[in-house]
């Protein structure tokens, strides 16, 4: 039974993230491929996809999200910053960025 929900809840967690990944794209598309460090192709893709898309999409077994710091190390930075809140934002938006070159071509426009 703990595996029914644990499953309902990675599907539920799914489309809540394609959803805010639609919206994203939508509201502001460099910046969404940047966050989501996706392709210019996979962001035409994520936005043309219908509700019904989008749910059959969900219903799986997996993640469709992942964590996006593959270092232990950057988030021992983030978590124990000593910073100013308005500096430790940025610090994570540099370490983030520096984990991606593709996010950085999309801001430029490239």
């Amino acid at each position: 039974m703990e595996t029914d929900s644990i499953l309902d809840e990675i599907q539920d967690l799914n489309l809540s993230y394609l959803l805010l990944v639609q919206r994203l794209l939508n509201e502001d598309r460099a910046t969404a491929i940047f966050r989501l460090k996706i392709s210019e192709s996979m962001a035409d893709l994520l936005a043309s996809l219908s509700a019904k898309q989008l749910s059959r999409l969900s219903r799986t077994n997996q993640l469709l999200c992942r964590l996006c710091y593959e270092d232990a190390d950057q988030v021992m930075k983030l978590t124990h910053n000593q910073r100013e809140q308005g500096l430790s934002q940025t610090h994570a938006a540099l370490l983030m960025a520096s984990s991606s070159n593709l996010g950085m071509s999309a801001l430029r426009g490239s």
